[in-house]
């Protein structure tokens, strides 16, 4: 029967490790980027039975994997045997004990049986062997890293903070990353769950319940539609600006007139209010630019300034490309690349100041904790790169071609405004204030990042 065994250490107590692997948020934090996995049930708590269950996709293959939590020893071990799934057995034992020095040591022992199918194939249990060691491997870095960001933040007690968007690809990402933390997420949206804590709101109503804001501790304010959604005509125009500036003055004027209104609010802005900037390095104090998408981040920015003047602490997270296996420029971009179709766009000369999700949630929270960050603070990457640059990086790590490009006058003739805004134009964006304040990236260099998303 095969065995894997990993052993590492850990810069926490063995009960912090029991205690984050136990609540539901861990489930989401522990499924490596580049899985097609879909949480249908997530385990919540330390308890004999506990189920998750998740919907696995594997190229053409799709199936349900039903795990249970069994063998509990509180603060020391717990056991994941598999109940539905596609091996014949599957047990995973987590183990966890003290070094004595506030470290302790995490061991991981898989032994499973594959079905009858499969054992007479040496290259398909090869398969999976490698399969679970990079897995594993994953699970190892992203435990220590999250205990180790969570670690660096004191705090008297766990955090109440609601987060609008938390269905998007960065919202899921956040909540999972809090509520592993012992954080209590409360989710402000349109459709409120039967029994929830969730807080209801309309936007285009201007409704927001603002009794479910009452003394929560932080708001991370995530909504906005995209904008790269075809041709932008007025009307469209008109929607993309609606869209970021009517949800914020809402939020913001409730919690000013709220009896007990959060310590801070963190509110999702873009680097596209540099405008189109050339190669001139741009910080926190670089001026407004021009263009229709810099004028909606200026106001989106200043929807804000009720919340301020009523005392909360307001962080602008200018937001760069962000860079996410499951959705977004990345996912976008792959399957062409793949092809050995993908290419630089007009000149390749404009910057791409980006950003991993994994370092996007982590400077959400390294903002949520630090009282000393308010204003504007540049979500990026401290290496921006070019458009040509991303395109040959993305090919290497795929180890395809990047001999084709798309002309400028194409993208113009194809899309128009938006494809000149959010195609051709760029700016060098950099995080000042990150680094200022000793954010560390997980990270920082392009290469590094794209392999780590799409586990190459």
């Amino acid at each position: 029967m095969p065995t894997f065994t990993q052993c590492s250490n850990v810069d926490a107590r063995a009960e912090q490790l029991f205690a984050w692997h136990s609540r539901s948020g861990s489930v989401a934090r522990l499924i490596a980027p580049w899985e097609r996995i879909e949480i249908l049930e997530s385990a919540a708590g330390m308890e004999e039975g506990a189920r998750s269950v998740l919907r696995v996709c594997n190229g053409p293959a799709t199936w349900r994997w039903v795990t249970e939590r069994r063998d509990l020893r509180h603060g020391r071990e717990f056991t994941e045997r598999q109940v539905e799934g596609v091996f014949k057995r599957w047990r995973h034992r987590h183990q966890f004990s003290d070094n004595g020095d506030g470290t302790s040591s995490m061991t991981d022992e898989i032994d499973y049986a594959l079905p009858a199918e499969l054992l007479s194939s040496v290259l398909s249990a090869t398969l999976i062997d490698k399969r679970i060691a990079k897995t594993m491997a994953f699970r190892r870095d992203r435990t220590r890293d999250d205990l180790e960001r969570h670690g660096r933040v004191v705090a008297p007690r766990p955090q109440r903070i609601a987060v609008t968007g938390a269905n998007g690809i960065v919202g899921r990402e956040l909540c999972a990353f809090l509520d592993a933390g012992g954080h209590d997420i409360v989710r402000v949206t349109r459709r409120p769950r039967v029994g929830s804590s969730d807080i209801g709101w309309d936007p285009s109503a201007e409704r927001l319940d603002a009794a479910g804001l009452e003394g929560l501790d932080a708001v991370v304010h995530l909504a906005g539609a995209g904008v790269r959604r075809g041709r932008w005509s007025p009307r469209r125009k008109r929607a993309i600006q609606d869209a970021r500036v009517k949800p914020t003055l809402l939020l913001a004027r409730t919690l000013a007139g709220l009896d007990r209104p959060p310590r801070t609010l963190i509110s999702a802005s873009a680097t596209a209010y540099y405008g189109n900037r050339g190669r001139d390095r741009l910080d926190e104090e670089a001026e407004h630019g021009a263009g229709f998408t810099a004028d909606v981040c200026r106001a989106w920015e200043n929807s804000t300034e009720a919340a301020s003047r009523a005392g909360v602490r307001v962080v602008n997270l200018r937001i760069g490309t962000v860079l996410s296996a499951p959705g977004g420029a990345l996912a976008r971009m792959s399957p062409l690349f793949r092809m050995g179709a993908g290419g630089s766009v007009g000149s390749g000369q404009q910057y791409m100041s980006w950003i991993t999700l994994d370092d996007l949630v982590g400077l959400i929270h390294h903002a949520l904790f630090d009282g000393s960050m308010r204003g504007p603070l540049n979500a990026v990457s401290p290496k921006p790169v070019t458009n040509r640059e991303f395109a040959r990086t993305l090919a290497r790590v795929l180890k395809r071609p990047a001999v084709m490009s798309v002309p400028s006058h194409i993208v113009r003739f194809l899309f128009g405004e938006m494809g000149e805004a959010s195609m051709l134009a760029g700016s060098r964006v950099i995080p000042a204030k990150a680094e200022a304040n000793g954010f560390r990236f997980l990270h920082p260099d392009l290469e590094g990042a794209i392999r780590f998303e799409l586990g190459r």
